[in-house]
């Protein structure tokens, strides 16, 4: 039984005379995580008597956290309590504002007032404002310490009492949010709790603390809601950013554990690392409240560390969006008894104790934002003014952006940045830059005089080189590269030229489809991205639908039409539904795609419609391996498309099950980035015959270099010792090893890839996809196969778009492979390098996947 060793007198008496915790090992009540120095109303609940036990003694439910704060809301009068939105489990987010009775009765005047010293010039502001601090725990569901703190934290801001408390709360608008992945929250409380028995096991190797497949790290859908912030992928991050820019803190603080042999981290992060546009004064703001930190954590002589390991380069993080926007983000990573209690290196490490220390610094910088105050106002105000100085001084006026072709891909591109209030404008009159031609119809102007300027300049950066080339996450996400959208950068000197309607973020609607009912077939483009989802959404109706391979030119209501490859044909003849031409017209309309009334099958040029290249669409049956050792951020990468996106139920299958399955019924299985070893020789056998037999098998990554091992894919990869040959290190010393393998990696960068838009996986991209930006995530390096067409596209001789890669890695991926496809037996296998959905944000590209459901049947090349 875990042995609760009880603080010394000592220490017990040093704590309450610093007013500070006095908490034994294992907490036996709420009370002895709770500071001291003030006294608590009787008449607020404690989280004890709501739960039924201490916080600590289990891991606090979603459900049961939302209770708790609802009721703490209805009895006090300092809180107020907002829902602002659902997970995609349907759970409730919560913020909960704290403040004082006064503040709370104008609440609203603040927020404006606020909103108002932020936008207004140095001197203009009133220092009489109480500074805006937003908690956000535990974004990560599987480092619960954040949420489970919170509850101590919402108790003891509505109960304490006293000349202390009612300074903070006079001088503070608190905006809690007590759990930011409330799914993950969940699935991991579950699995915590349903591990722990009566006598708590600290061994590391216990169930309780390696979760299954896939961990709890993740939201519903697999992904790290941490790295969302920017990316919008999803509704908890959605409903977030819309918070957050109705309020704009001064201090956002973001809550995290890391590996339980480690001690405590804090910001600031490694200085090298800051993202350019961070300004200089935020980095000494941070440092102010590090004080703070390390005050606290002294006086109780606890480990700590900060600018080591951690960075605030990528503006996706929620410690680092914040510093785009004139707030101080301040990261907190606490060692993790991933359960009730774990040995570490440090000794017996416990659920209690990482509670207490997430408590700690949150008290911690609410002390700090209170003495800060005057400067957090003072360098909030200033924010915009400095920002209107860089935009003027800057070469560029902004940002023009063009597509013709595909309007849904650029109006998902205009809503992300609508999301951060991130204004643009219409084009009215046609141009010429660069030898790109910005039509009317379909350009817009981004001009970089806005508030939104630091933001905007990393969302367009297509920066190379750095001081610090070690990166804790990706190294550039430009959102026209992943969005694959043309853009040139205008300069001042010719900005004049560009003429735009004042209404700012206005997109232009598509017009409604008129559907000929004695057409003799109804067709559409495969060019918009939204074509796969109306394909799948016509075949989830019944109605049946075939694919042009080859051009033609129709005869429609719009006279003589051409049609790409790719385009979808719906006959009627094919025995359709009865209402089939009311389904084609409502989803249509639904997603803005034009459809084509063909009054004869006899085309003016290219194939008629009853060619042997207009093949009916299958129904398709998809299968995502999974399971332990195989990476849930890009399965859920792929769930979430197929599911969200495309419209398309999908099958996840455990690798571990393949023996006992059968594959009969699939026509496609994707396969991620994995431990493919561990699959046993009887599964691969059985994943071959599939494949022989007529199946389609996708993979990314890993499992692209696993099928070459297989002899199922036509070429070979570059092994590690080729990488480590490739790096001159004469001359490196031991304090070098660590850059040297950081060199080796591809942790994040956009490389441009030269395509064959002939290539059925290429149907439905536009011609800038000739030059095709992809996200580069690994360092794995595909030969090109000797055999011509089978290489649908291959990196470019010079392949760095964006980002850092060192230019030894360069060199060796330059016009190697980037994706190859070819016939295996009567089956088909697609080798796809790079992640093609990366979190859900590379809409460029994501269309790979569509393609390789439902145009792999025209891949007839055999490798031999």
């Amino acid at each position: 039984m875990l042995n609760r060793k009880e603080p010394s007198s000592f220490w017990c008496l040093f704590a309450l005379v610093a007013g500070l915790f006095c908490s034994p090992i294992y907490a036996l009540d709420d009370a002895d995580y709770l500071p001291k120095s003030v006294t608590y109303a009787p008449d607020i609940a404690t989280p004890k008597s709501v739960l039924g036990s201490a916080v600590g003694e289990w891991h606090v439910r979603h459900d049961q956290l939302v209770q708790y704060m609802q009721l703490l809301a209805s009895q006090s009068p300092r809180m107020q309590i907002k829902e602002i939105g659902r997970t995609h489990e349907n759970r409730p987010m919560l913020h909960l504002y704290v403040s004082s009775p006064e503040n709370l009765s104008r609440l609203e005047s603040i927020r404006e007032q606020h909103l108002q010293n932020w936008q207004q010039s140095k001197g203009q502001i009133s220092k009489q404002m109480p500074a805006v601090v937003w908690m956000g725990f535990s974004i990560h569901g599987d480092e619960p310490s954040g949420a489970n703190s919170s509850l101590l934290l919402a108790y003891y801001l509505a109960a304490a009492q006293g000349q202390e408390i009612d300074s903070l709360l006079q001088n503070t608008v608190i905006i809690l949010e007590p759990s930011l992945n409330p799914d993950g929250l969940a699935r991991f409380a579950q699995w915590a709790n349903m591990h722990k028995g009566k006598n708590l096991v600290s061994d590391p190797n216990h169930r309780e603390h390696l979760q299954g497949w896939p961990s709890a790290r993740t939201n519903h859908y697999w992904f790290d809601l941490n790295r969302d912030w920017l990316l919008l992928t999803h509704p908890e991050s959605q409903a977030r950013i819309e918070e957050y820019h109705r309020w704009r803190p001064h201090v956002l603080t973001d809550y995290h554990e890391m590996g339980s042999n480690s001690t405590y981290f804090f910001q600031p992060g490694v200085p090298s690392r800051t993202n350019p546009w961070t300004p200089v004064e935020n980095l000494r703001l941070t440092t102010e409240f590090a004080k703070f930190f390390a005050n606290d954590f002294d006086k109780v002589k606890r480990s700590y560390f900060t600018e080591e390991g951690y960075d605030d380069f990528y503006y996706g993080k929620g410690s680092s969006y914040p510093d785009a926007h004139g707030s101080i983000g301040i990261l907190f990573e606490q060692a993790s008894s991933r359960g009730h209690v774990q040995d570490t290196i440090n000794g017996q490490l416990t659920f209690p104790r990482t509670i207490e220390n997430q408590l700690m610094m949150s008290l911690a910088t609410l002390r700090g934002a209170q003495v800060l105050r005057p400067q957090l106002l003072e360098f909030q105000s200033k924010f915009n003014t400095d920002a209107a100085k860089l935009a003027q001084a800057d070469e560029l006026a902004g940002y023009l952006v063009t597509e013709s072709a595909d309007k849904a891909r650029l109006n998902k591109m205009l809503d992300k940045l609508s999301a951060h209030q991130i204004h643009y404008y219409p084009v009215n009159k046609s141009l010429e830059v660069d030898d790109v031609q910005f039509t009317a119809e379909h350009s817009y102007f981004i001009p970089l005089e806005q508030p939104q300027y630091r933001l905007l300049k990393s969302l367009f950066s297509n920066r190379k080189r750095f001081n610090d080339n070690t990166f804790y996450d990706v190294s550039n996400w430009n959102i026209a590269l992943a969005y694959n959208i043309t853009y040139r950068g205008i300069e001042r000197s010719r900005w004049r030229k560009v003429s735009y309607f004042e209404a700012s973020s206005q997109k232009k609607k598509a017009n409604a489809s008129v559907v000929n009912e004695n057409a003799v077939a109804h067709a559409f483009s495969w060019q918009d991205s939204n074509a796969p989802t109306l394909l799948q959404m016509l075949l989830n109706r019944g109605v049946k639908v075939r694919i042009a391979a080859a051009p033609f030119n129709a005869i429609s209501q719009l006279g003589d039409s051409p049609m790409l490859p790719g385009s979808a044909v719906i006959q009627a003849g094919d025995k359709q539904p009865e209402n089939y031409l009311n389904i084609v017209k409502e989803l249509a309309d639904e997603l803005g795609i034009r459809i084509w009334s063909i009054s004869t099958g006899l085309t003016t040029e290219g194939i008629d419609l009853g060619s042997r290249n207009v093949q009916l669409v299958e129904m398709p049956k998809v299968m995502i391996l999974g399971g332990r050792g195989m990476s849930q951020y890009e399965a859920g990468e792929l769930w979430h498309y197929f599911d969200q996106q495309l419209q398309l139920p999908v099958s996840i299958v455990e690798w571990s099950d393949l023996e006992s399955i059968s594959l009969e019924d699939y026509t496609h299985i994707f396969m991620v980035n994995g431990r493919y070893k561990q699959l046993s020789a009887s599964a691969t056998q059985k994943v071959g015959d599939w494949l022989q037999n007529g199946g389609t098998l996708i993979g990314q990554q890993n499992a692209a270099k696993w099928f070459s091992k297989q002899e199922w894919l036509a070429t070979t990869f570059v092994d590690d010792e080729a990488i480590d040959n490739a790096f001159d290190v004469t001359g490196y010393s031991y304090a070098d090893k660590d850059k040297l393998e950081a060199n080796k990696l591809i942790a994040g960068a956009v490389y441009e890839t030269e395509t064959d838009m002939t290539h059925p996986l290429l149907f439905g991209f536009g011609e800038q996809a000739k030059k095709l930006p992809m996200f580069k995530s690994s360092n794995l390096i595909m030969r090109k196969p000797a055999k011509p067409f089978l290489t649908v596209a291959s990196y470019s001789t010079n392949p760095l778009m964006a980002g850092y890669s060192a230019d030894e890695m360069q060199k060796l991926v330059a016009n190697s492979a980037a994706i190859v496809a070819h016939k295996k037996g009567n089956g088909r296998v697609i080798a796809i390098l790079d992640r093609s959905n990366f979190r859900g944000y590379w809409q460029g590209t994501n269309r790979l996947l569509s393609n390789a459901i439902y145009m792999s049947q025209f891949i007839d090349v055999e490798a031999k």
